[in-house]
Formats: C-alpha cells, sequence, structure tokens
C-alpha cells in the first residue's frame, strides 16, 4: 500500500471480547471470534486473510486476553507471536488501541493504524480493500481520523451512528457527531435523514494521531500506555503491563476520543467518514446469523446444523446440534446444543443470551462459561 505521502499500514485486531449472546457455543477460552460462524474458517482467520494483501505479516497486531491467546496463536501461525498480545485485565477497546498506537509511534514514526473488530463479515473483500486504502490516504494526509460508515439498512437502535456533513476529501465526508445507541424514534429520523451512517468500528489514523488524541482526550491513562509502550520487547514488559495496565481507565474509543474530538465541530475535529462500498454484518446475535444465512433463502427457511434432520411444518428455526434433529410444528426458535449446555430462546430474545453468561458468572459456574 503506497502513497506519494510515504506509509506504512499496521492492522491492529481487537479480538478480547467474549461473544457472550452466542453462548453456550461461545466460551472464555474459545470465544465467538474463534468460531467458524462464516465459513470452515473461524471470524479472526478470515480478518486476518482478507487484511493480509494490504500488509506483510510482521505489521500485524492483535490484542486479546489471557483466555484467547494461545488459541489466537494457533489459529494465525503466519504472524509473529510476540505482536500477538494479551491485555492482564479487560479495559475496554481504548487503552486497546491506545497501547498499539504508543507501540507503533515509536517503532515506525509513518505508521498508519487501521482498527479492526476480530468477528465482522465482509461480503466484497476488494471493495473492503479500497475503502481501506482511500480511509489510509486520508488518515496519513494530515491529523485525521477516518471512520468507515455502513449505510442503515433499517433503524437499528444496537448501533451507534455517524452524522456526516457536504464537505469531502478524496471520497471522505466530514463528520459533524457521534451518536451512541439511539432511542428507537430517533433512529428513525437518522436513517429518514440520510445523511447517518452506522459506525463499524473500524477507525483509520497515524499512530502519532491517535497517541497525540489518547494524550488530549485521556490524560491520566496515556502516559501508562507510554510506559507500558516503552518496556515492550524488554524483560519488564510483562510486569510492567501486569502493574500498570490495570490502572488505566476501562472506556472505548468511542466515547474517550472521538465524541469529544467531533465536539470541536465539523471541519475542525479532524474526523472523517468513508461511506462503506462492501457489504457488512457483525453478528451481533444466534438471529443476526440466522438472518446471515438466509440472506439469499425464502423467508421462514430453517437454518440446522445437524448430522441429520427432519422437518415438518416448522419455519424460520435457528437448530444447532450434533445430533439428529427432528422440529415437528415449531416455529422461529433459536436451538443450540453443546456437550454440557442447552439454549432455547426465540429469535426475538436472541439478544439476552449474554444474561445467561452473566448468570452463571455471578453463581461462579466456571465450567459453563
Amino acid at each position: 500500500m503506497t502513497h506519494s505521502r510515504k506509509f506504512a499500514f499496521y492492522p491492529v485486531i481487537l479480538a478480547g471480547g467474549r461473544g457472550t449472546r452466542f453462548w453456550p457455543l461461545s466460551r472464555k477460552r474459545m470465544a465467538k471470534q474463534l468460531l467458524p460462524l462464516n465459513s470452515s474458517k473461524s471470524m479472526i482467520q478470515e480478518t486476518v486473510e482478507r487484511l493480509r494483501p494490504l500488509a506483510k505479516a510482521n505489521q500485524f497486531w492483535i490484542i486479546t486476553n489471557g483466555d484467547l491467546r494461545d488459541a489466537i496463536v494457533r489459529q494465525c501461525k503466519g504472524l509473529a507471536k510476540k505482536q500477538i498480545i494479551a491485555e492482564p485485565v479487560g479495559r475496554n477497546t481504548a487503552p486497546a488501541i491506545g497501547l498499539a498506537a504508543f507501540l507503533l509511534a515509536r517503532h515506525d514514526p509513518n505508521a498508519i493504524i487501521g482498527m479492526f473488530p476480530s468477528d465482522h463479515v465482509i461480503l466484497h473483500e476488494t471493495r473492503f480493500r479500497e475503502d481501506i486504502k482511500r480511509a489510509a490516504r486520508v488518515a496519513a494526509g494530515g491529523k485525521n481520523i477516518v471512520v468507515i460508515g455502513i449505510p442503515p439498512a433499517r433503524a437499528e437502535t444496537g448501533y451507534g451512528y455517524i452524522e456526516v456533513g457536504d464537505s469531502s476529501r478524496e471520497g471522505a465526508l466530514q463528520v459533524r457527531r457521534f451518536t451512541e445507541k439511539p432511542l428507537p424514534e430517533v433512529a428513525e429520523q437518522f436513517v429518514t435523514a440520510g445523511n447517518f451512517f452506522w459506525n463499524s468500528g473500524m477507525f483509520i489514523w497515524s499512530a502519532n494521531t491517535l497517541a497525540d488524541a489518547l494524550r488530549e482526550h485521556l490524560p491520566n491513562t496515556a502516559p501508562l500506555l507510554e510506559e507500558i509502550a516503552a518496556s515492550y520487547g524488554s524483560r519488564s514488559f510483562e510486569r510492567t503491563f501486569a502493574r500498570l495496565y490495570p490502572k488505566c481507565e476501562n472506556i472505548s474509543i468511542d466515547y474517550a476520543v472521538l465524541e469529544p474530538r467531533s465536539a470541536k465541530g465539523e471541519g475542525k475535529s479532524g474526523i472523517y467518514c468513508i461511506p462503506a462500498s462492501f457489504g457488512w454484518n457483525d453478528l451481533g446475535s444466534w438471529t443476526a446469523l440466522y438472518e446471515h444465512r438466509c440472506a439469499n433463502k425464502d423467508q421462514g427457511e430453517n437454518v440446522i446444523a445437524a448430522q441429520q434432520s427432519f422437518i415438518l411444518n416448522a419455519k424460520g428455526n435457528f437448530i444447532h446440534s450434533g445430533k439428529f434433529v427432528a422440529a415437528v410444528g415449531v416455529n422461529n426458535l433459536v436451538i443450540v446444543e453443546t456437550d454440557d449446555a442447552l439454549l432455547i430462546t426465540t429469535h426475538e430474545h436472541a439478544q439476552d443470551v449474554g444474561k445467561v453468561v452473566k448468570h452463571l458468572d455471578e453463581r461462579k459456574l466456571k465450567h459453563l462459561v
């Protein structure tokens, strides 16, 4: 990836989540991003593969946790093991991506970082890479922050929204403001207005731009991240990481940097949005996976992953089991079976599956999470 302003592109993949809404398949040591939900490859393997044409293997960084690191190292064999970093505790996305920014600012002053969640489905990978290249060029052209915006398909309340203005730069629109998960009537207004996009969680910026933004907006956390980054590669790194990282604020990059930065006003914030030209799905629940699998099928289709199955007068069910499955006279159910657990819910309530994990955590039923 080259341009007249010389820079190198570094994909940073955030892979620390537990994927609780995909329980009982998603567990602490085998979370959603490690599961083959979209193809025979896991979500994180797909993420790495679609980014490989944009960067060398030694330019990839993955931020995860201690429960998942070994499995990620096994699944992502081509990547440098030392660049798959396990947080000692979860501190949301701002410290995770912030650590990468301080590490890369020291390593390569011309580093452009792409921040990518590890569990997205991208339908048109060539178009995806073209959008990311454009975003990297805009990010390299000054102290600019670029977010990939998803054209909204419906008035979704589970996503953040990006409002854009009229002026643009290399096809990137200036951002007016970010709004986190709005109420249903507000989401309706946004979609009708036509100048709002879903926040994909994919951001592109130079390592120095992000480091400076963190110094400005998270003045207590930035010095801690800087000290951790300074110890990287030394014998004291793990110790310093374990001592300082828990003191970092537990905050998302959206709240920490993007919202206060966008408050400076359009034209002054340096935040741009590139509308995605590729198909996108973040597979947020079993129902989202069902809809994704049914995208090219008839309404009411059953999605059944089982050794064999028999269906009679049954519609719209998602069933995952290692056994023979017979579905008779049932509609719109989600049933997921593992060796030690059985989930039964409806599409309407699939978003609540994370509450099961909360219950299991509270009861200290560790073998089930």
